[in-house]
């Protein structure tokens, strides 16, 4: 059964308008309610079939929940902290959010919200963002990671992210921060450079790409906004994995100057090896 029977979804674009999407169809009992803060996003919101009570006061929004689930840019979340914070919760209530970065956002929420808050960040996500390429099993098989303060009970949330199909961890916001840094934030960045170093010299080469250039450079369609937030949030640690980077660059330049045909193999054959260990993808 969902711990929760009241949930109030603030900012319904892809992990928003998914959640609602997937809290629908999987648990239709839950009241469930999403703030925008545009009153034209609810014609959007109804166009995707989701039914939710719709809101543009956040604090209305959450009036009564025993979940809120922030799921805006980052560096709106303290903000919009704030404004749940002044709602009449229900008793029992969990706040919690969607986003990339824990650090700045625990120590920004937990001031205004105390125990109330716990970080959830679901692993799941796409370069498109908007309500309209919300889907309902966006979450199924993705990591959820949790970062409960010390002594804090995770076990109703994550029940919750168990029952949309989320397989979940639980670590400090720090370790969060560094493990993200290196398996989303630098992937990120390696498919800009990767963009740039391609095609900002000869931007016609695009018409010779095919399934490799694609699948590489994907995400650095994303949001610009978005991810400058993002990784101005994480910068300590998004530095740290770019340093490393940076490193394994240099080496690949320097095996390549030599040329050294053995280093070349040992570096493509530990590269293949690590790469072996990622659980296969959903279908």
């Amino acid at each position: 059964m969902l711990p929760f029977s009241r949930i109030s979804v603030l900012g319904p674009g892809l992990l928003g308008g998914s959640l609602a999407l997937a809290l629908q169809e999987r648990r239709p009992e839950a009241e469930l309610r999403l703030w925008a803060r545009r009153p034209g996003a609810e014609a959007e919101i109804r166009a995707r079939g989701i039914r939710a009570a719709f809101f543009t006061d956040a604090t209305a929004a959450c009036a009564g929940a025993d979940l809120v689930i922030l799921a805006t840019p980052v560096e709106t979340m303290p903000a919009l902290a704030a404004q749940v914070a002044q709602a009449a919760l229900a008793p029992d209530a969990l706040v919690t959010d969607v986003g990339s970065v824990k650090g700045s956002v625990v120590q920004a929420l937990t001031p205004l919200l105390g125990d109330r808050f716990l970080g959830s960040h679901p692993m799941a996500g796409s370069e498109k963002t908007g309500v309209a390429t919300a889907r309902a099993d966006l979450f199924e098989g993705a990591a959820c990671l949790l970062t409960p303060n010390p002594g804090q009970d995770a076990r109703r949330l994550r029940t919750f992210w168990e029952s949309l199909g989320c397989r979940v961890l639980a670590m400090s916001p720090e370790e969060h921060d560094r493990k993200v840094a290196r398996i989303s934030h630098l992937p990120h960045w390696l498919a800009v450079v990767t963009t740039l170093a391609a095609l900002r010299g000869d931007p016609e080469a695009v018409a010779c790409a095919a399934g490799g250039f694609r699948d590489t450079t994907r995400v650095a369609g994303g949001d610009p906004d978005l991810w400058t937030g993002i990784s101005l949030a994480n910068r300590e640690a998004l530095l740290a994995s770019l340093r490393e980077a940076s490193a394994v660059l240099t080496e690949l330049v320097e095996i390549l100057a030599k040329p050294d045909e053995e280093a070349l193999r040992r570096c493509l054959a530990e590269a293949k090896t690590l790469r072996d260990l990622l659980p296969a993808a959903q279908p």
